[in-house]
């Protein structure tokens, strides 16, 4: 019995070590990536290449388009995760099932859909065009709306999950006290979840300005119009400017990791 207890230690440091070097493999094939954009990034010219007339183009239709589409998540998507946190488990299984679709749809596949539904012959946007003259395929409104299409479910889940974790008797307290609904959220929930609101919005945004798939298919690659910052790290790369389009990939990098680096403790709180 002794010599097995003995044993025990030794058998489970030799059992450690091929998680560690599985571990350690899986922790390499994520950063290799990463490290060859950043060994290959022209930091002589980086600043020159990000101030060029494209890369700032690029970066205004970003911006517009990135920070519309996080505040269309915060405005759309507060109200859809209140209802998420109350519906009954049936019906938030359907609705939950709708709101990550766009997580694990292929980007092109939402943009066609998008195109099918809002297209001047879609479901939809023929009525739109009819009975206002609206056309949102290749504009900047359709860019903003392809890039809420993928960033609102970000927010939507970030969100219920902070509204099913409140703790509903402080809103029944507020409640006999005679405050209204409208009320009770602004004054009561809102605060409370004030931090969960901020970091679903955070990664909205930084979904909205990763957006590649949908923005193309649906709103095409106009320049100064729709052509946001992988896009033209895109076109960069394929009209032969590799370092064009490496410039443009470290920026957003760079803001990606700003991104995990500001939510670390959102995510770690809970």
């Amino acid at each position: 019995m002794r010599s097995v207890r003995r044993a025990r230690p030794e058998l489970r440091s030799r059992s450690v070590w091929p998680v560690a070097a599985l571990a350690l493999a899986a922790l390499a094939f994520l950063a290799t990536p990463v490290a060859g954009l950043l060994q290959r990034a022209p930091w002589s010219n980086l600043f020159g290449l990000l101030a060029a007339p494209r890369a700032l183009d690029a970066l205004a239709t970003s911006a517009v388009t990135s920070l519309a589409a996080a505040g269309l998540s915060v405005l759309a998507g507060l109200p859809l995760a209140q209802v998420l946190s109350r519906a009954r488990p049936w019906a938030r299984r359907v609705m939950r099932a709708l709101v990550l679709l766009p997580m694990v749809l292929p980007p092109v596949v939402g943009g066609t859909a998008l195109l099918l539904a809002l297209g001047r012959r879609g479901l939809l946007g023929q009525w739109l065009d009819r009975l206002w003259g609206w056309s949102l395929p290749f504009t900047t409104a359709g860019a903003v709306v392809a890039a809420t299409f993928v960033a609102l479910p970000f927010f939507v889940v970030t969100a219920e999950a902070a509204l099913r974790s409140f703790d509903a008797r402080l809103g029944e307290a507020a409640r006999t006290l005679g405050a209204r609904p409208s009320t009770v959220f602004r004054r009561v929930t809102l605060p409370l979840i004030r931090p969960a609101v901020a970091a679903g919005a955070a990664l909205a945004w930084a979904r909205a300005l990763g957006e590649f798939g949908a923005t193309i298919t649906f709103a095409g690659n106009v320049a100064g119009r729709t052509q946001t910052l992988p896009l033209a790290a895109f076109v960069a790369l394929e009209s032969g400017r590799p370092d064009e389009a490496v410039a443009l990939s470290v920026l957003l990098l760079a803001v990606s990791l700003a991104v995990l680096v500001g939510l670390r403790d959102h995510w770690l709180a809970r």
